[in-house]
């Protein structure tokens, strides 16, 4: 990659966006960062918007993925283009819109880039396009999904726009996919930063539970090593290759204990069976159907956390010279910025 190229990102005032751009921008690239409005940034993020949005080399661009021409005209001129925008939330009462935003967006992106002559386009996939693995198994990228079945409207259309980007690869288009798993650290509070509330719960005695008494593996990965893994999939990624972004695969259990050793505190921990956090989840949906509730939690949701997605990052490793940081010195840096967090 040409150094001082001008590089696209859509979702670039997102939780990962936002740590990309600032990655891309100290490497001595121009970005052009999308965003449906202008971003308000968190507490903690002292600088932030000082540091990216008024970079001499930053430019922001406002516009939609929904909307074609917006992104013909954001993407004139650029280099490279990095598609981070998704409709990732656990619910919307139009199921239409995870499709719309997560396949037909993701096309539109893809007819601009192509119109506009881009070199190279990194879109973001998810793990959840592989599907959970069995148990005692750790799956990678050259994987097939175990089950035709999909706990929630994202996961399915997430694998939907996967299918769609592989169709654009077989035709020659120059793209590289890749596949986050389980993203938590510093940043935004917000829907993709889940695991950093989940984080801040357990830590602070409102969230004691290990659903399904703890023990399904999830792959957990901190934010700026996805960002990081981004830009050198965009660096060295082969053409039509896939590659997953994660770090650490961990129960549960084990990512509860991990937080106690970072913190030096000892918390409660109440084993329960799956049964119970699903009727929740329910209990929220309904609720969410009738009284325009949003539900923190979905019985998709749950069932996404008592089965098991354990994944290797090593093909990143090898190619793209991805070195990840541990859970344990991810967690350590997660929950001294939210000690941080609450005192301001």
């Amino acid at each position: 990659m040409e150094p001082n190229s001008l590089i696209f990102v859509t979702g670039a005032s997102g939780f990962i966006g936002t740590s990309l751009v600032k990655q891309l921008l100290a490497a001595g690239h121009r970005v052009r960062g999308m965003s449906r409005k202008v971003p308000a940034f968190p507490p903690g993020f002292k600088g932030a918007k000082e540091e990216l949005w008024e970079h001499p080399n930053f430019e922001y661009f406002q516009g939609d993925i929904s909307d074609l021409n917006s992104l013909r005209a954001g993407i004139e001129k650029c280099d490279y283009v990095i598609h981070l925008a998704g409709y990732a939330k656990n619910y919307s009462k139009d199921r239409s819109l995870f499709y719309k935003v997560n396949v037909d967006g993701m096309k539109n992106v893809f007819i601009a880039a192509k119109e506009n002559g881009v070199k190279k386009i990194v879109w973001t996939s998810s793990i959840v396009t592989f599907g959970p693995t069995r148990k005692g198994e750790i799956a990678d990228e050259s994987s097939s999904r175990i089950t035709d079945k999909f706990f929630t409207e994202y996961e399915e259309s997430k694998f939907l726009a996967e299918k769609e980007a592989e169709k654009w690869i077989a035709e020659g288009f120059p793209l590289v996919i890749v596949n986050p798993t389980r993203v938590y650290g510093p940043g935004q509070l917000s829907e993709g930063n889940a695991l950093a509330r989940l984080i801040d719960d357990y830590d602070q005695g409102r969230f004691p539970f290990l659903v399904n008494f703890g023990v399904n593996i999830g792959n957990y990965v901190l934010v700026d090593d996805v960002a990081r893994g981004h830009f050198l999939a965009l660096s060295k990624g082969r053409l039509g290759e896939k590659y997953i972004l994660g770090a650490e695969n961990a129960s549960l259990k084990d990512f509860f204990t991990k937080i106690d050793h970072v913190t030096g505190k000892r918390h409660l921990k109440v084993p329960l069976w799956k049964f119970w956090p699903i009727l929740v989840g329910y209990l929220l949906l309904w609720s969410a159907i009738l009284f325009r509730f949003y539900p923190r939690i979905t019985p998709g949701w749950v069932r996404t956390f008592v089965v098991d997605w354990a994944y290797s990052c090593d093909k990143a490793k090898r190619e793209l010279g991805y070195d990840p940081t541990s859970l344990h010195d991810g967690l350590k840096l997660t929950c001294d910025w939210l000690l941080r967090r609450r005192k301001a």
